[in-house]
């Protein structure tokens, strides 16, 4: 057999081989970025979520995880968003509402009654067509909701209604819905790094702080703060976002893989951090802090009077306020 035709007959193979393998075999490579540590469980469910949509797609997406700010933090990865350098995000729901107001209603200070009640948000119309105007306004989609936890001030008093509060200068993030509830309790906000809180409160910089269970934990706050107050003062939500570039170019059915994987992810972490705040309490006063549950009635009834005022904060409508304020 002369060279000509061996090379003849190999490159038939080749190409009967690509024929057979069909245009599916192509695989796509995604970036799925956030800001949380690998212990968390968004990153152990997003892992989990990109190793199903391989499995459910037969390989034709292969989705890479970037977890604890490695590209970069939640303002450039939303900003990546927009660049295509990142496809998929997680993103607090104060973000996304700095591009669509209405969609920070839930992060007000008592906003929400509980868990149940933001499970109905989760559930209801009213996430679905906040989540489509957003949609609409930057093009990127809204795959899921994530419940991110309640926040709790931290002390070295003890706190049992808004009066003791007063004049505390208290570490917030500058967000201007947390700083509606500094507002509401007359609370003096000071902003700090969030990487410097725990040494100003060692030294006493300023006299408390607020923060999930987790973060109050894994930070270990215990060490420089001798009570924690049960506030609850605002739920915390994430959302998992998919850049249009990738969207729109997904088929009908990938586009219900992703949703469909990117709900049942959402629902394992938000699962994993609800239990998550029913021990730590017990944990932190395990480790010396004196728990502390405050009149939340009275906490509530401070913030309420702010709740539709544009000049704190609000920038939603009355409606839509009305319509999360019904939900069961």
């Amino acid at each position: 057999m002369s060279v000509w035709t061996r090379c003849l007959m190999l490159s038939s193979a080749v190409i009967l081989t690509m024929v057979m393998a069909g245009p599916t075999s192509a695989q796509t490579k995604l970036r799925w970025a956030h800001v949380y540590e690998i212990t968390e469980p968004y990153h152990t469910e997003a892992l989990w979520a990109a190793s199903e949509i391989r499995r459910r797609s037969n390989g034709k997406f292969d989705i890479e995880v970037f977890p604890a700010s490695r590209l970069g933090n939640e303002n450039q990865l939303n900003e990546g968003l927009g660049l295509g350098t990142v496809d998929i995000v997680y993103v607090g729901i104060n973000f996304v509402a700095a591009t669509y107001k209405p969609l920070g209603i839930t992060g007000a200070p008592f906003m929400l009654r509980d868990f149940d009640h933001w499970k109905a948000y989760r559930a209801s119309k009213l996430f679905a067509d906040l989540a489509k105007d957003y949609e609409d306004k930057t093009r990127h989609k809204i795959l899921a909701l994530t419940y991110y936890g309640q926040r709790h001030v931290t002390a070295n008093k003890p706190i049992s209604k808004p009066d003791d509060m007063k004049g505390m200068k208290l570490r917030v993030p500058p967000a201007p819905l947390v700083l509606m509830f500094t507002r509401s309790v007359g609370a003096n906000a000071t902003p700090i790094a969030f990487s410097d809180v725990y040494n100003a409160l060692r030294q006493g910089l300023v006299d408390g702080q607020e923060n999930p269970l987790p973060t109050i934990m894994a930070k270990k706050f215990y060490e420089v703060q001798s009570h924690i107050v049960l506030t609850g003062h605002i739920t915390e939500s994430m959302v998992t976002v998919i850049g249009s570039h990738v969207w729109n170019k997904l088929k009908p059915d990938e586009q219900k893989l992703f949703a469909d994987t990117m709900k049942e992810a959402a629902a394992k972490a938000t699962e994993a951090i609800e239990a998550s705040e029913r021990v730590l309490a017990t944990q932190l006063k395990k480790l010396g802090m004196t728990v502390v549950e405050p009149d939340r009635e009275a906490f509530r009834q401070a913030a309420v009077p702010l709740h539709n005022d544009a000049a704190a904060g609000a920038g939603w409508t009355r409606a839509q306020y009305d319509e999360l304020q019904s939900l069961k």
